[in-house]
């Protein structure tokens, strides 16, 4: 259970003073919540963090105020000027003043009573804002805070600024983020003193207080002592957590599955090429951990069409063999239905049996089809999600990949192992996306790494260029001349109709304009249209019935049409670099010199520069993801935000690489001095595990 003293934070916000169901519906909008949480919580809040400061601890006298600087006067109020009856555009102004000079406050639009009651005549009261000259008069247009001198410590004289939605007011959220930062708990220390002496870090609950209620505007600098502290608090956690989860999978009872290699040499005479070398490293290692008597988890990370599909088939073949089931998970129904083509001719040469599963797949049909799963009479299932559903029963399932793992949670992937009985399914995650070294600690730090690292004989360089979108109609007439040849060209649209707000080239207007110059053969793909629409619409594509498929990014992953040669991206400069590599894989399939067009605007930032040119320089993605990490930083690389994977809340600033590095370094440490957390620095860090919501491993350690 969770430690009593951590109850008061994960309390809805609304338990808060101010907090009503209005302010708890503009705090959902405003704060990064985790999957699974409907309500913002005291923690969300403390998660919230500061962007900056406004600074208001100059106290001027009125004369020396200096126009354009944000001030604190102390006043006596003189009179109040109300604007005449009516006219709603004229100020309502307070004359003030101290012992050195006058100071007009204005409001626009204002209550009078309001006003009259903030600012009584007679009384002294200290305003904080914005000073401004007007003529001859000193002013401050609607001040920031107006408090009576007994209420002067209500005034916060170095104010975070939070980042905001439109409706919420600083005033209400700040004075919610104190009070949350009232019910944060002094909680025992679980970092090593040492480490924390060398860093010059402050406690935890210290970096809390100094980052919503700074001492001073350095405190909430992207390289803070405090935020590093809370980063590498965060990634601490994560580490721990992915370790934990990892030595209890290692801990489990295995099944070791050996295969005599008959089905798989069938399979590897039914290639059209022979296998990489790096295919061939990727599969002893595979087979190894099969045959061994723990539970395998392992990583394949391959390049686009470094083939990772072939490896995971003949993995899957290896349980067949031992006269067990295998299974394949894809993170769409696109990319499953995808899989389900490449492998049924290298299955059928095989004798293999494989079904497919998705969420289109009702009545009799799934019926039938689960009944063969269940009785045995299917090898191999490929499916989506739906095959996490609890009718979904497996003979003896042995063997299970998931493609594209980042889509999926940890949770997802326990779930997937649970089909497989009592010794659990080996399981093989499959990513496309090459990873820095970084992310596969933060991501994927409890698997095993296996790399495929060349391309199979025969695929051809992908000639890059970049191009400003004023020569388009050049491009098209190009094109026009390939497809007469035989071409067949991907056209990508980041939109899919025409937005007053933006103006990118809309995917339904690109397909009306490229019909009117090319004629017939042009077709829509995009992410609004209907699983049967999509897959009909790839269908004529793959069997060349259209010369040009005009899409939104639905065709990233997995998409396989060796004919096509021709990749264009419109508005190149709104992609990030392993998505338009990702796009650049889906041509250079065939035996047909390929391009990829990277079509952009004028002019372009200094970012956008920099991934042009390095798609035009390498087509080698471990490259291109180490520059993506580098221009965007680690929470987005993997797609994170369009996942639904939680991003970390704090880290991923300044120092992320190295902050990483050595808390990976630091719960393997740990997790081998005490793996059950016992230690009074176990119990603490037991403490920091829940602060983070690491419930996997808590779950994990409740079992044990």
């Amino acid at each position: 259970m969770r430690p009593p003293e951590l109850t008061p934070l994960f309390a809805s916000a609304d338990v808060l003073k101010g907090v009503g169901p209005h302010v708890m519906t503009l705090l959902k909008k405003a704060l990064r919540m985790p999957p699974g949480i409907t309500q913002p919580r005291v923690i969300d809040l403390l998660w919230h963090l500061p962007t900056g400061v406004i600074d208001r601890r100059a106290e001027p006298t009125v004369a020396a105020a200096i126009p354009g600087t944000i001030a604190t006067l102390k006043v006596r109020i003189l009179k109040h000027k109300a604007p005449p009856r009516g006219n709603t555009k004229a100020p309502y102004k307070v004359a003030t003043e101290d012992e050195t000079g006058r100071l007009d406050l204005v409001f626009f639009r204002a209550q009078r009573s309001f006003v009259e009651r903030q600012l009584p005549v007679g009384e002294e009261r200290y305003v904080s804002g914005r000073v401004e000259r007007y003529g001859e008069t000193l002013q401050m247009a609607h001040p920031d805070y107006i408090v009576a001198p007994e209420a002067r410590a209500d005034l916060p004289l170095l104010e975070p600024v939070y980042p905001m939605t439109a409706g919420l007011s600083g005033k209400v959220l700040l004075k919610a983020e104190r009070q949350a930062l009232d019910r944060a708990p002094v909680l025992s220390e679980w970092q090593n003193a040492p480490w924390l002496k060398e860093r010059g870090w402050p406690s935890f609950h210290d970096a809390l207080r100094r980052l919503h209620h700074p001492d001073d505007a350095a405190d909430v600098s992207a390289g803070s002592t405090p935020l590093q502290r809370l980063a590498y608090d965060e990634l601490l956690a994560n580490q721990l957590a992915l370790g934990i989860v990892r030595e209890s999978f290692k801990a489990q009872r295995g099944r070791p599955v050996k295969g005599d290699g008959r089905l798989r040499e069938r399979i590897a005479t039914a290639l059209p090429f022979s296998l990489t070398n790096s295919q061939r490293t990727a599969l002893k290692e595979i087979e190894a951990d099969m045959g061994a008597p723990r539970r395998m988890l392992r990583l394949l990370q391959g390049d686009v069409g470094s083939g990772k599909t072939v490896v995971a088939l003949l993995a899957m073949t290896t349980a067949v063999e031992a006269g067990a089931q295998a299974a394949l998970m894809a993170p769409t129904e696109v990319l499953a239905r995808q899989h389900a083509e490449t492998i049924a001719p290298l299955a059928d040469a095989a004798g293999l049996r494989v079904g497919l599963l998705t969420g289109r797949e009702k009545g009799r049909p799934r019926d039938e089809l689960l009944g063969r799963l269940a009785s045995g009479e299917i090898d191999i299932l490929i499916g989506t999600h739906a095959l996490f559903q609890d009718d979904v029963v497996f003979h003896d399932l042995a063997f299970a990949v998931i493609d594209e793992q980042h889509r999926f949670g940890v949770h997802q992937r326990l779930a997937l192992q649970t089909k497989g009985g009592d010794g659990g399914a080996n399981m093989l995650v499959m990513t496309a996306t090459p990873i820095p070294r970084t992310l596969l600690m933060t991501h994927y730090g409890d698997l095993e790494v296996s790399k495929l690292t060349e391309k199979p004989a025969g695929r051809k360089p992908i000639v890059t260029k970049q191009i400003s979108n004023t020569l388009i109609e050049k491009l098209i007439a190009r094109i026009k001349a390939q497809l007469a040849e035989g071409a067949q060209v991907y056209w990508v649209c980041p939109l899919i109709e025409s937005s007053d707000v933006s103006d990118l080239a809309a995917a339904e207007e690109r397909h009306a304009h490229l019909t009117q110059v090319l004629g017939e053969g042009v077709g829509l793909l995009h992410g609004g249209m209907n699983a049967a629409a999509k897959d009909a619409t790839m269908a004529a594509f793959a069997d060349g019935n259209l010369k040009v498929l005009v899409a939104t990014t639905v065709i990233e992953v997995g998409v396989n049409v060796p004919n096509a040669n021709i990749m264009v991206i419109e508005h190149a400069e709104r992609f990030g670099l392993a998505q338009l590599h990702q796009l650049r894989g889906r041509v250079g399939r065939g035996s047909r010199e390929s391009f990829c067009m990277l079509l952009h605007a004028e002019p372009l930032t200094k970012t956008a520069q920099e991934r042009l040119a390095m798609m035009e320089e390498t087509e080698d993605g471990f490259l291109i993801a180490e520059k993506d990490l580098e221009l965007r930083g680690g929470g987005e690389v993997l797609g994170a935000r369009q996942s639904g994977d939680a991003e970390f809340r704090v880290a991923g600033g300044a120092n992320y690489a190295e902050l990483l590095s050595a808390a990976h370094d630091d719960a393997r440490m740990i997790l081998a001095s005490d793996p059950s957390l016992t230690t009074a620095r176990g119990e603490a860090l037991r403490r920091l595990l829940y602060l983070f919501e690491c419930d996997e491993a808590i779950r994990l350690f409740r079992a044990a």
